[in-house]
């Protein structure tokens, strides 16, 4: 079956062509204010890896917590405000604040959890314990 996308009336989308497309969702939707990065999560042999995308922000704009075995990443950047000389006719970039919760297993290292921030992408590399890391196949001799 094939999804299908459908709109709310006809009466947005004309008013869309004559004033843009934030003209009523401006005063009903308040999605704009919610930014919630996305994530990649990996296991790989040794450890964990969780990628946070975050463009445009700075490395001291993160804090990364550790928390009852709860790995907690979040952000507060202030929305600079423009000059009072120039009008802003559409906003569709800002910053704002997310909180990122992760439980760990309990194969993860979480006294050697490292973090850097590169490129707009936040990686954060979290250790097995190892004795949960993997064995190489071992032949036993039959006796």
């Amino acid at each position: 079956m094939i999804p299908m996308l459908r709109r709310r009336s006809t009466l947005p989308s004309l008013v869309d062509e004559f004033f843009g497309d934030d003209i009523i969702r401006r005063f009903f939707d308040d999605t704009e204010s919610v930014t919630v990065p996305s994530v990649n999560i990996k296991e790989g042999k040794d450890d964990y890896t969780i990628e946070v995308a975050a463009p445009g922000f700075d490395k001291k704009d993160f804090k990364v917590e550790m928390n009852n075995n709860v790995l907690e990443i979040s952000s507060e950047k202030e929305v600079k405000d423009e000059s009072k000389d120039e009008k802003v006719m559409r906003r569709e970039f800002r910053y704002s604040s997310f909180k990122r919760s992760f439980v760990l297993p309990d194969t993860a290292d979480t006294d050697k959890i490292k973090a850097s921030y590169k490129d707009g992408i936040l990686n954060i590399v979290i250790p097995k314990k190892e004795e949960a890391k993997e064995k190489p196949v071992r032949q036993i001799a039959i006796s």
